[in-house]
């Protein structure tokens, strides 16, 4: 199929780029476990998956059907992404010796993926680019193929973070990067500002 190397190449542009997902992915993998940052790209894979599937059989329509819709999610994204990004601020650099607590989880990672306005952009453009106008086979296809890909893209960064973790043990370096991150990310917010 000459369309898989096409659909492949734009899930990997696209997930492995930076956004709201792969921040918290990388601070994930400084504060966390491995295995804690892990869950948290499986549900944001899996939240995106489910994105991804539904915008192509449809809910995107609500975006035009609704009125209002488009605005609601564009604010309630805003307020997701500040919310995180004022958690991630307010962090004090430790890094604690049992990651267990407070980790970003699964329910967390597929959350932000319906609040994150790069998941809805991909997930529109993909569909719109690669699916014939929403041809089902070929939007099983682009999932089964987003789903690894996906996957793979957002570990890297989880791993990433994992390798800062061992550079950046005292607590001054890692709040630097934690409120250069959360900075990153509420930028992320002014998009839907100048929209």
């Amino acid at each position: 199929m000459s369309i898989v190397l096409p659909m492949s190449i734009f899930a990997l542009a696209a997930s492995i780029t930076p956004g709201p997902v792969n921040l918290v992915c990388l601070s994930t993998g400084i504060r966390r476990s491995i295995p804690q940052g892990l869950v948290f790209v499986t549900g944001a894979t899996l939240g995106f998956v489910v994105l991804f599937l539904g915008i192509g059989f449809g809910l995107n329509s609500l975006l035009t059907s609704l009125p209002g819709f488009e605005r609601w999610l564009n604010w309630a994204a805003i307020g997701f992404l500040l919310f995180l990004s004022y958690r991630l601020a307010r962090d004090d650099g430790g890094i604690p010796d049992d990651a267990r607590h407070e980790s970003s989880g699964f329910v967390t990672g597929a959350l932000m993926q319906w609040l994150n306005p790069k998941a809805w952009l991909a997930s529109i453009a993909g569909i719109g680019a690669y699916t014939n106008g929403g041809d089902a086979s070929l939007v099983w296809l682009f999932a089964a193929l987003y789903l690894p890909i996906c996957w793979l893209s957002l570990s890297c960064w989880v791993y990433a973070g994992a390798f800062l973790r061992h550079l950046v043990r005292r607590p001054a370096i890692l709040r630097g990067i934690n409120r250069t991150l959360a900075a990153l990310l509420a930028a992320s917010c002014s998009l839907f500002l100048l929209d």
